[in-house]
């Protein structure tokens, strides 16, 4: 079980503006992540009062920043709570390098102590929602601590690397050997497109910090990569995630590179949505399959009304298999 009394420290006021506050976590230091390494939990000041809580976590070059997709939730009778993980957002310290995570499972220290906050708030029931990294990462935590949520909402998980085969049969092994020696060195970056279409400097819709989440995203380094293959090797073989899962995705997958902007408007020009389909089976006994038509990758931040049915699933169903 989690630890009972974490460690937090006390609230301070966030980026986000009131109600939002933020808590950071102290983490156990390590020759990884040096001394003092941390990462912070956001809510809303009166959180505690829900019987239910959400805990969200993002994905790769991410963090929390779209509040009205938490006002859904506590809308709903959900108390929201959302962790930026060490390394991105505001656990960001100057000097650091930004996402360079040496293993994926690291990040189960600081999940373990937002729940056991979460817990202690007073909340009788828990969503883990994970996106896109956060997504693989909230399947593998699920795996390794049966019984501590209730329910889990993957919001396009990278499930598996999209790219042509020599990526996923020679450079995967390659990368491999040199995370062992060179954790640290650049094996890859994202597209721009994505990024661009998301933020209002640029037509976008949303308004986020981009020296957080940049446009091409950070580097990806061999340690991070190397790490997101192991656990997607681990998927494909086969976990047993004990509860209820839902997996929503995009209805289809866009081009990553040079995608029109009716590709970026109306799908997942990310991550290949059928390799989710395909591997959601092996997350556990009991997934359910909502693909979302007109979603983007983060179906969190998809045009509308691809937004609004994105959130009504989610809710929905959690609601229903919480009942």
């Amino acid at each position: 079980m989690v630890d009972a009394a974490p460690n937090l420290d006390p609230p301070q006021p966030d980026v986000l503006g009131e109600p939002w506050v933020q808590r950071r976590i102290p983490l156990r230091p390590s020759r990884r992540y040096g001394r003092e390494p941390q990462a912070v939990l956001v809510h809303r000041s009166d959180a505690g009062a829900q019987p239910r809580a959400v805990l969200y976590f993002h994905g790769f070059t991410d963090y929390f920043f779209h509040p009205a997709h938490a006002e859904r939730w506590r809308a709903a009778g959900f108390d929201f709570y959302a962790l930026d993980l060490r390394l991105n957002g505001r656990s960001l310290r100057e000097g650091e390098r930004p996402g360079a995570i040496r293993d994926v499972r690291d990040h189960d220290e600081e999940i373990g102590i937002a729940l056991a906050a979460i817990r202690a708030a007073g909340h009788q029931q828990v969503v883990l929602l994970g996106h896109s990294t956060g997504g693989l990462m909230a399947a593998g935590w699920a795996h390794r601590h049966p019984g501590e949520v209730d329910v889990i909402v993957l919001n396009s998980p990278w499930f598996d690397h999209n790219g042509p085969w020599f990526e996923r049969r020679l450079l995967t092994p390659l990368v491999r050997l040199l995370a062992r020696v060179a954790p640290g060195v650049v094996v890859g970056k994202l597209q721009e497109g994505y990024g661009r279409f998301l933020h209002s400097s640029t037509g976008g819709e949303w308004t986020y910090e981009l020296g957080w989440k940049p446009f091409a995203g950070f580097p990806v380094r061999a340690g991070l990569f190397a790490s997101v293959r192991r656990e997607q090797a681990r998927l494909a073989r086969g976990l047993d995630v004990r509860e209820p899962v839902l997996l929503c995705c995009s209805a289809r997958s866009g081009p990553v590179k040079r995608p029109t902007a009716e590709d970026l408007r109306a799908s997942d020009c990310v991550l290949d949505v059928d390799d989710m389909v395909r591997l959601a089976p092996h997350v556990g006994r009991d997934v359910t399959v909502e693909r979302i038509d007109g979603g983007i990758h983060d179906l969190a931040l998809s045009p509308r009304p691809a937004r609004d049915r994105y959130e009504e699933a989610a809710i929905a169903w959690a609601t229903a298999r919480l009942a």
